[in-house]
Formats: C-alpha cells, sequence, structure tokens
C-alpha cells in the first residue's frame, strides 16, 4: 500500500478539531478506470472508508486531467468538483437538524414555511413529501429559460413556478405516502427555499452551519469555497461548455435553475462542490450515527425519516437505495446501501452493513453532457474501492 500525500482529516465532534492524517490505501486503480477504461471523463477521483472496530481505514486515488489536453493540471485528491445533486443529502440533513432544533416540522405545509406559496396546488403538501420526491411535482421545469434570451430569473417567482409544476396525474391532495415517486429537482428547489426561510439566512450558510461546519468539511457553494480558499477558481474542475453561458462553466455550478435562482449560493436541490474525501467524510459521519456515536449532531431517530424505504421504488428522502437492475454502486455492497448521484458525474454511496463509505467525483459533463459511458464505469469503480479497501483491511489485520 502506497502513502498518499494529500491530507485527510476524520470528522470531529461539533465544535472541535479534526484529527489530520493521510489516508493509507491508494486507489487510483479505481480513478484510472474510469477515465482511462471506459473514457467517461476528462478526470476522475474517488474516496472510500471501511470501518476497522473503532475506527475507520480510509483511502483515495485521482487521474486525469482536469480538461483534455496535455497542459491540463492533473486532478488530485484534493480537487474540488461540482457535486450537483449530492447537494440533496446535505439539504435533508440540514432539514434533520432544524426539526431536531424545533424549527421547523417535516409534516408542516409548504405554505407555513413559504408563505408566498400560499396561493399554489403545493399550499399544503408537507415539507417530507417534497423531500422524499412524492408531492406529485415534475422532475424538471427550465426556470433558467430567460438567461437564454439574456433576460433575467426572479427568484421568488421561479419558486411560485416550480410548486405549481404539478403533474396532471396528481390532482387533489396527497395520500398520505405522497404520489408516485418522480424524482424531482424542482422539489428540493422548494425545500431548500423553506431551509432558509425558516432560518433567516440563505441556504448555503443553512447547510455551513448544521452540516458542513459542524463536521469539519471543505465543502461549500461556489461563493463560501472561494471566501475560504482564494484559489478554488483555479483548482475547481470544470463542466460544460454552454453558449448561453458565456462558454466553459468553472467554479460556478453547473445546474441552470440552481445558477437562475442561487447564483454563486447554492439551492436546496444543487449547488455545493468538494473534494472526495470530504464527500467520503460526510458518509462516515452518517455511518457514525448509525451506530449511536453521534448523538450531540444527528442521532439514529433523527435519520430515520430520511432512509425509511417507501413504496413504489428506491428513492427515500435525501438519498437513494440500491436498485436490484444493474446498482450504478456495483456488484459487492448490499441491500441495505444508500447515496446519491449527481448529474455532472459524481457520487456517494454507503453500506451500513459493511461499514463501506465510497465516493466517485467526476467531470463526465466536460466538454458536453451528452457523454454517458459514466454508467458503465461507475459501478466498475466502486468493485474496484471495496475490493482494494477490503484487501487493505486484511492485510492490516493480518
Amino acid at each position: 500500500m502506497s502513502r498518499l500525500s494529500a491530507l485527510e482529516a476524520s470528522p470531529g465532534k461539533p465544535g472541535s478539531t479534526p484529527k489530520i492524517h493521510a489516508p493509507s490505501v491508494d486507489l487510483s486503480e479505481a480513478a484510472r478506470t474510469v477515465v482511462l477504461a471506459h473514457r467517461a471523463a476528462p478526470a476522475a477521483t474517488v474516496a472510500a472508508a471501511l470501518r476497522m472496530g473503532d475506527r475507520f481505514l480510509y483511502g483515495a486515488g485521482a487521474a486525469g486531467r482536469l480538461w483534455p489536453s496535455e497542459d491540463a493540471p492533473l486532478a488530485t485528491v484534493d480537487t474540488p468538483f461540482d457535486l450537483a445533486s449530492v447537494t440533496k443529502p446535505v439539504t435533508a440533513l440540514a432539514m434533520a437538524r432544524l426539526e431536531r432544533a424545533g424549527a421547523l416540522s417535516r409534516k408542516e405545509a409548504l405554505a407555513d414555511a413559504l408563505p408566498a406559496l400560499a396561493k399554489t396546488v403545493s399550499a399544503r403538501v408537507p415539507l417530507n413529501l417534497f423531500a422524499a420526491h412524492r408531492a406529485g411535482l415534475e422532475g424538471h421545469g427550465p426556470l433558467y429559460e430567460a438567461l437564454v434570451h439574456g433576460g433575467s430569473v426572479d427568484p421568488e417567482e421561479a419558486l411560485v413556478t416550480a410548486a405549481n409544476a404539478r403533474r396532471a396525474e396528481c390532482a387533489g391532495d396527497p395520500p398520505d405516502e405522497g404520489f408516485a415517486p418522480v424524482y424531482s429537482d424542482l422539489g428540493y428547489l422548494l425545500v431548500g427555499a423553506a431551509l432558509a426561510r425558516r432560518s433567516g439566512v440563505e441556504v448555503d450558510e443553512v447547510m455551513t452551519r448544521e452540516v458542513l461546519g459542524p463536521l469539519g468539511l471543505a465543502i461549500g457553494s461556489a461563493r463560501a469555497m472561494r471566501a475560504r480558499d482564494a484559489s478554488f477558481d483555479a483548482r475547481v474542475a470544470p463542466t460544460e461548455i454552454v453558449p448561453f453561458r458565456g462558454g466553459l462553466v468553472r467554479g460556478v455550478v453547473h445546474d441552470e435553475n440552481a445558477f437562475a435562482v442561487g447564483g454563486d449560493g447554492a439551492c436546496g436541490h444543487a449547488g455545493l462542490f468538494g473534494d472526495a474525501l470530504s464527500v467520503a467524510r460526510l458518509g462516515v459521519a452518517l455511518l457514525e450515527v448509525l451506530g449511536g456515536e453521534r448523538s450531540e449532531w444527528l442521532t439514529p431517530n433523527d435519520l430515520a425519516p430520511l432512509l425509511r424505504p417507501r413504496p413504489g421504488g428506491t428513492l427515500l428522502a435525501g438519498f437513494d437505495g440500491r436498485s436490484d437492475d444493474a446498482p450504478s454502486s456495483g456488484a459487492r455492497l448490499g441491500p441495505r446501501t444508500f447515496g446519491h448521484l449527481g448529474f455532472t458525474g459524481t457520487s456517494l454511496w454507503i453500506d451500513p452493513d459493511a461499514g463501506f463509505v465510497g465516493v466517485l467525483l467526476t467531470n463526465r459533463v466536460h466538454p458536453t453532457r451528452t457523454a454517458l459511458a459514466i454508467r458503465q464505469a461507475r459501478p466498475a469503480a466502486y468493485d474496484a474501492m471495496y475490493d482494494a479497501m477490503v484487501a487493505a483491511r486484511v492485510a492490516e489485520s493480518g
């Protein structure tokens, strides 16, 4: 096993200084699988953690260049990527924290948190159904469309449009478990806005205060990352070349609706950036919560509404479950695995039974979102990560 040079911080207690150490398992081969074997993205970084008794074994690796040129910077394990929808778990965890503090209830209606939406068709739908993708909303909608024509977007009007985007087959009041699940960015846009309104600060500040800060994670919105690190714009992986946005999108959220509504901040559905080890440490914190080891931050009961199985599919609340048919998390992980994918080519998967966390970050949308090789590369990368971590644990235990 080779020693990696990048430093990694184990999550500590809220308000404590994380312990810094280097991940001991080189997972670069898993990253090379994505970049070289599958040619799924110009750059890829991976990170993983595997429980060993009362501690975790960490690994990380990187491959490729940030864009396809011999002059482009090499990807490293601390390269920040646009996390895309891997933002959603952070939104759901912030919601759990606010509910724990009594600042809101997941059972309250959308308009109770956002009175400006009182006349929309979603006004009386409870927040938990938006979080579970069962509020009856369309999955997507071009809230950003005015930008294409050189105009501007009013964030408040965008929220009204999102709240009114009810699917035709979902009329009336929702059942207790909600309508049939349809993955919806619009629903999470509304959840993020509700958290911000109840907290009195912007969405990215809620995420930092309730989740990212207490866990000591180098994850944040573009403006938060830039404020923390002046080299962010020079280090971050680029995403797509989008003509109406002036060309290459780099250091600004790729998701058009998040860009239109949140700018350099975040929205509930997208907008966070981070490196692979930081995302892995988020996963480790969740395993610790499930083990009753982080009751000062969240308890297993606090996580239960986010992770409980729901009828109609694998979508949970802030997370997705493992599909039975060709799971993106590979062949090794168990049936209780949960995590999330991101459109830019990012993913996080957590197997609570194996004590395993795996993260794959890529910029597969560079230079265009039409590249789809990530679908085959992703499970191969997770299998490679898992096998390498288990082999390292056996070697270290022996």
